[in-house]
């Protein structure tokens, strides 16, 4: 039996020898975002190192959490993405968020390690299926170096990267601005008319767009 392993019959023990391990469930995470080369999760996880982050994706891979697989648009490029199994774990880990969310932070947290992305993540996933309706739509965020768009067609998906599909407003601001406007600590048009954020596209769409990505109470 591995070191590593419980080797309980027990499903939480189980669930554990393959999401115990430290920061595995980060990679998890990342792949909730889209598909991601293993370059680039080194680039978001730089402190796992590409010996312990191939280590992790190949027990994910054994698993059928995780399958390696050529994106789309280049054949020749192989990225890691969530298989049917591992998408199941999405929720979950939105609920973990919900949880750690309320956890005070203390010295050891580093405040750049923010990243407006995992913020639309959370949100996106919060939106209530009720807010998500009408016309289907997509919103593309330049939020200092990160690009990330998020998809409303009745419900509401964040994703890496740029819109797959031109975007109906592409929004550029810098993440204290970005986390302001999904506080509703900061109005989108005003925000606008500062010149605290620039778009392009639809201007009408700006309300909308913070109106999915905000912070609500939990109930």
């Amino acid at each position: 039996m591995s070191k590593r392993m419980y080797g309980q019959v027990c499903p939480i023990a189980r669930s554990l020898d393959v999401l115990g391990e430290r920061w595995t469930l980060l990679i998890v995470r990342e792949l909730l975002l889209g598909p991601r080369r293993f370059k680039e999760l080194l680039t978001v996880l730089p402190a796992m190192g590409t010996n312990r982050l191939a280590e992790r994706l190949q027990l994910l891979e054994r698993s059928g959490v995780v399958v390696r697989r050529a994106l789309p648009a280049a054949p020749d490029v192989r990225a890691y993405e969530l298989t049917a199994y591992g998408e199941r774990l999405r929720p979950l880990l939105i609920e973990l968020a919900t949880w750690g969310s309320e956890l005070p932070l203390d010295d050891e947290i580093d405040p750049g390690t923010a990243r407006a992305e995992l913020i639309a993540l959370y949100l996106a996933e919060h939106c209530p299926p009720e807010d998500a309706a009408g016309p289907p739509a997509t919103y593309q965020f330049h939020v200092g170096d990160e690009v990330f768009h998020i998809r409303a067609d009745g419900g509401v998906h964040a994703r890496s990267g740029p819109a797959p599909i031109p975007a109906d407003l592409v929004v550029t601001c810098d993440l204290a601005t970005f986390d302001a406007l999904t506080r509703g600590t900061l109005d989108p048009t005003e925000a606008a008319a500062s010149g605290a954020l620039t778009t392009t596209g639809d201007p009408a769409a700006l309300t909308r767009a913070f109106g999915l990505l905000r912070h609500r109470t939990p109930a």
